[in-house]
């Protein structure tokens, strides 16, 4: 029963509560001076009647909380108890007096398993005195029947009640009904409910709504908040349980994660309603229900983004693009519009500012995980053969438009296998890989992340799958371009297994393909030894670019286009320099190291800077720096 705001009602329980208290004064009295004791007064107190339909309370233990209530409400109360003890010192309420005065008493009220002791609702100052130790109520207990929602002082540091957020998504009200009606359903022997999936923000939403649906207080609790001493996590569990009963509550347990080694012995001593935010623990005993939530569907996005933005015009185009790429929660989308709100409108047009801010806001959990590169490169800084170029552009353009495939007409409901774009670029180390990665991401408007893979293998079975999807899954809201590197660490043929090793980097590489295949975004692979990837995987990546050793053409272009515009400069010879027989990555160290160069000289760069640049590089390739390459210079 909730604290009642009605004060007419709050009256008219008093008066009642008064009027019991009145019968029993008179009951101590009569005791006091060996008179009839009176009949019972009619149990009128609605608390009172509430805390015993709640917690099973019978006639005698109901009137056992009552003399407790009177003691502490009406002073006076105490010397007729004295008196009705007949003795000066035990002017407080006994069991033994209990026994004496009340009708209907029995023995078993102040076992530890009977309801009194069991719900903590009154405290024995002495158990090893049970009859004449001093008996107080439990102070929730008493704010209760006096009509006042305080919660449990024990309580306070540990759960907080769960706002109501907006309307939920037709999809996501669709699952808080579904969870409403599995209580109901279950009558008494209300399941826990486990609520899963890419939407944490949106299971607890469910969650409050459900508890709305059901006319249930919804109260939060954080798993690592719940003590780990088994007494103290007893009492606990007995506390919110009487809460949950009395305060017609929910209880919403937060435990993504990994919860402590004890949550499933505290789940199996709650018996109220209770919902856990993240996956049941396997050695639950308590029957539950398990619900996947997630994030709103595409077309739900777009309203939500609508609602959010309100008088702020955008146009269709431009928010079917977002949320091909965003895939936002129902919170994050609200949050993301009052962050573009609080912005400074001089920032620029409303596009690119709401594209930033989204970029900003799935940031967090990738940054801990894998190296952000802010992609800064162009198109026009990539010299590579017609034919690659022209792969790479139809990678760019399947992830623009994929919202319009995949969603507008029809293949996502084909299926969501093979959804996901992927590419393997492979070629020398230097030949552009990381680049053309970076050039694509740019001209999408996207974050990219590269993920070392020989870091994120790992030895222990099991541990490398668990590391991609941490990375995938963090990736999902973002629709990030992922550049897997150094891809070799996972590569073997399938036809050379020689050990377990062999067959579980197999099975390493086949989850990362199957991911791959159902991530929202653009993944790239990148290796330098193609020719060890079985076929049977290559198959399944969607765009293989193989990225040459430059030619000599290549080279002079290259060369032609690594030098900034403010550098100064001789007169340089790019048709000598093309005659380095160096890739990409090799000539920008060489460009670089020479205009490091060329500072501490005249400040001008030079082909003397470009040649002892040169002769740097070679020797950290240990390779031999010919005449051809180099004369003349």
């Amino acid at each position: 029963m909730n604290a009642p705001s009605n004060h007419q009602w709050i009256e008219t329980n008093r008066q009642a509560l008064s009027g019991e208290l009145a019968w029993l004064r008179q009951l101590l009295e009569s005791a006091a001076h060996g008179d009839p004791l009176p009949d019972p007064a009619p149990a009128a107190t609605v608390t009172l009647n509430f805390l015993c339909e709640q917690l099973t309370l019978s006639d005698f233990e109901r009137r056992l909380v009552l003399l407790c209530a009177g003691v502490e409400l009406e002073p006076d109360l105490a010397h007729l108890c004295a008196s009705a003890q007949g003795d000066t010192r035990y002017e407080y309420p006994s069991f033994g007096l209990a026994l004496t005065v009340l009708p209907g008493a029995h023995w078993s009220a102040l076992s530890p398993q009977a309801p009194l002791r069991h719900w903590h609702i009154l405290q024995l100052a002495e158990p090893n005195h049970l009859t004449t130790a001093r008996l107080t109520l439990d102070e929730r207990i008493l704010h209760f029947l006096l009509g006042v929602g305080a919660l449990d002082r024990r309580l306070a540091g540990l759960v907080r009640p769960l706002d109501a957020t907006s309307p939920l998504p037709a999809s996501q009200q669709q699952q808080a009904e579904r969870l409403s009606l599995g209580w109901t359903d279950a009558g008494t022997a209300l399941p826990l409910i486990s609520l899963r999936g890419t939407d944490p923000a949106g299971a607890r939403a469910v969650a409050a709504q459900a508890c709305t649906l059901l006319a249930l207080r919804p109260w939060i609790l954080r798993a690592d908040d719940i003590p780990p001493v088994p007494e103290e996590r007893n009492l606990i569990a007995r506390l919110l349980t009487r809460e949950c009963l009395l305060a017609r509550a929910a209880l919403i347990i937060e435990a993504e994660g990994n919860p402590p080694p004890f949550f499933a012995a505290f789940l199996d001593q709650l018996a109220g309603p209770a919902i856990i935010l993240g996956a049941a623990p396997p050695a639950l005993q308590r029957p539950y229900l398990s619900l996947e939530i997630n994030k709103p569907r595409v077309d739900e996005q777009r309203g939500l983004w609508r609602d959010a933005l309100g008088e702020i015009a955008i146009d269709d185009a431009e928010l079917a693009r977002l949320t091909a790429h965003f895939d936002f929660s129902a919170a994050d989308i609200t949050a993301a519009a009052v962050e573009l709100r609080l912005a400074d409108p001089a920032a620029g047009a409303i596009e690119p500012r709401l594209w930033r801010t989204c970029r900003h806001r799935t940031r967090g959990p990738l940054d801990n995980l894998a190296q952000r590169i802010a992609p800064r490169a162009s198109w026009d800084d990539l010299v590579l053969p017609g034919g690659q170029l022209a792969v790479l552009h139809d990678i760019s353009r399947q992830v623009r438009h994929r919202a319009t495939v995949y969603e507008q007409w029809g293949f996502a409901a084909k299926g969501a296998r093979g959804l996901g774009i992927s590419a393997l670029f492979a070629g020398e180390s230097g030949t552009g890989k990381t680049l053309a990665a970076e050039v694509i991401a740019a001209d999408l408007g996207l974050d990219l992340y590269r993920i070392d893979l020989a870091a994120v293998v790992n030895k222990y079975i099991g541990e490398t799958e668990k590391n991609l999807e941490r990375l995938f899954s963090a990736a999902e809201a973002s629709g990030a371009v992922l550049l897997f590197d150094e891809a070799d660490a996972l590569f073997g043929k399938r036809s050379d297994v020689k050990d377990s090793h062999d067959r579980y980097a197999n099975i390493e590489l086949a989850y990362l393909l199957q991911r791959m295949e159902t991530y929202r975004g653009l993944s790239i692979l990148t290796t330098n030894l193609k020719s060890l990837l079985d076929t049977a995987f290559l198959r399944r990546i969607r765009f293989v670019v193989q990225f040459p050793f430059p030619d000599l053409a290549q080279r002079a272009e290259i060369w032609r286009r690594i030098f900034p515009e403010p550098l100064p400069r001789h007169a340089l010879k790019i048709e000598q320099l093309a005659r380095l027989h160096m890739a990409g990555g090799n000539i920008r160290n060489i460009a670089m190291n020479a205009a490091f160069l060329a500072a501490d000289d005249d400040g001008r760069l030079g082909m003397a800077h470009l040649a002892r640049a040169a002769r740097m590089e070679y020797a950290k390739l240990e390779k031999p720096l010919s005449e051809a390459e180099i004369g003349g210079w």
